[in-house]
């Protein structure tokens, strides 16, 4: 379950989306608003993932080393977002 859902939003999808949704919710045992929650998480981690990723590729050979700790900070930092930090990431 997720925690600290205080939010009530109105929101419209396709028939064929919210379907798909619910199927996936109730396979992960989830209700439809923890498993949306958790879509839309996972979503702006991928976001942040193609903007660091964009930006390590920018970056020169000898600024390498660092992107690749940040990264590994920012993995951990991901995991604990998602999965309060139980390692499932891993």
């Amino acid at each position: 379950m997720v925690v600290g859902m205080t939010a009530k939003v109105t929101l419209s999808f396709s028939d064929e989306t919210i379907e798909e949704a619910r199927r996936y919710a109730k396979r992960e045992g989830m209700s439809l608003s923890a498993w949306m929650d958790q879509a839309a998480r996972e979503k702006a981690v991928r976001e942040l993932f193609t903007a660091h990723a964009a930006a390590v590729g920018r970056a020169g050979a000898a600024e390498l080393e660092a992107a690749a700790l940040a990264d590994e900070r920012e993995a951990a930092m991901v995991d604990e977002a998602l999965f309060g930090g139980d390692g499932r990431a891993a």
